[in-house]
């Protein structure tokens, strides 16, 4: 395998030092270019794109301090090393805040020397390149890995979902229109894109609790008798635990609205007896998309109700069942449902 050999670009007003320092290091295997003012320097680096500068701190017009300054600001990550005859401390300090990596005075008594240190300055420079494509390629692993459980976590909800829906809605078209329209209506009420996007991700989850209710109950033609009815009414609290406690804000918001999203407003729906906003605003939202939707959509015990009869139920609800600020706020997002619709069909 070969490399590349180094570039090296000497700045300095010294023609006899520049000669002398392209000899060595040419003989070395480097490629070597030459400027004799700091300005000429400049243009060179822009040009050629050395791997490391030897700059001299007495030049006429822009002096070594201002090349040094100039050089950090284009390629912090490209060496630049001092070599100059003024042992001024001061300046030596000056040049090191400026950016520059090591410092040689003159008379250089050996090119051997001065070639080990531009070798040093050159390898860690290579270091500090490798660990900062390191630490880039391992942030895109962690994106990427990141991505992946969210992706995962996501194809649970939605498949966790559509499993409790697909008891009684064997297309689990239901879940995936509903989300949209509580995503619709939670924007309309003025909950952020970021929440209402999470809404969007947790509503599939809402009757994950049909899970734990058995077919005979579930999916009666008729009408359940009390004892059944009080086992249909604890699908939410089945619903909560079978999410159970996650650290996720998703997760988190789903066992929420599993739990809560059959309270009414008038504090008469179950399994709490909420009422009022002292049901999560969450719920409330997917108590409208979800009963207009299972409404208009033909299941084994019902046929599908018209738009504008399930409508009227919704209108009906308002301040017993449903949230009365959110009703007229549903209403006027109703085009953008009936597209949902259209666009989810069973």
């Amino acid at each position: 395998m070969t490399t590349e050999p180094l570039r090296l670009l000497t700045i300095d007003d010294d023609d006899r030092l520049r000669r002398s320092l392209r000899a060595y290091f040419e003989d070395s295997g480097m490629t070597v270019f030459e400027a004799d003012n700091g300005i000429e320097g400049l243009a060179v680096f822009a040009a050629q794109h050395p791997d490391v500068v030897l700059v001299d701190l007495m030049m006429p017009g822009m002096n070594g301090l201002a090349v040094i300054e100039e050089l950090a600001k284009l390629s912090p990550q490209t060496p630049a090393i001092v070599v100059s005859g003024t042992s001024d401390l001061n300046d030596a300090v000056e040049a090191l805040h400026r950016g520059v990596w090591d410092y040689v005075t003159k008379p250089i008594i050996s090119l051997a020397a001065l070639e080990h240190t531009v070798n040093k300055c050159v390898d860690r420079a290579r270091l500090i390149k490798e660990n900062e494509r390191y630490r880039l390629n391992l942030e895109e692993l962690v994106v990427e890995r990141t991505q992946e459980v969210a992706r995962t976590r996501l194809q649970i909800i939605q498949r966790l979902g559509r499993a409790g829906e697909y008891r009684d809605n064997e297309t689990g078209m239901h879940v995936i229109r509903m989300s949209q329209v509580s995503r619709l209506l939670a924007l309309k009420a003025g909950m952020s894109e970021g929440d209402a996007e999470t809404l969007l991700l947790a509503a599939p989850m809402h009757d994950v609790g049909k899970i734990g209710i058995s077919d005979q109950i579930l999916l009666k033609p008729g009408q359940l008798t009390p004892a059944e009815w009080e086992i249909m009414k604890s699908h939410p609290q089945i619903g909560a635990d079978i999410i159970g406690e996650d650290p996720s804000e998703i997760m988190r918001l789903a066992a929420i609205i599993a739990l809560t999203h059959h309270e009414k407003w008038d504090g008469s729906g179950y399994p709490k007896g909420l009422r009022g906003q002292n049901i999560p605003l969450q719920a409330r939202v997917v108590a409208i998309a979800d009963v207009f939707d299972a409404l208009t959509s033909r299941r084994p015990y019902k046929e599908a109700w018209p738009c504008e009869q399930a409508l009227d139920q919704i209108r009906a609800g308002t301040g017993s069942h449903f949230d009365p600020n959110l009703v007229p706020l549903f209403l006027d997002i109703v085009p953008e449902v009936l597209a949902i619709r259209q666009q989810y069909q069973d």
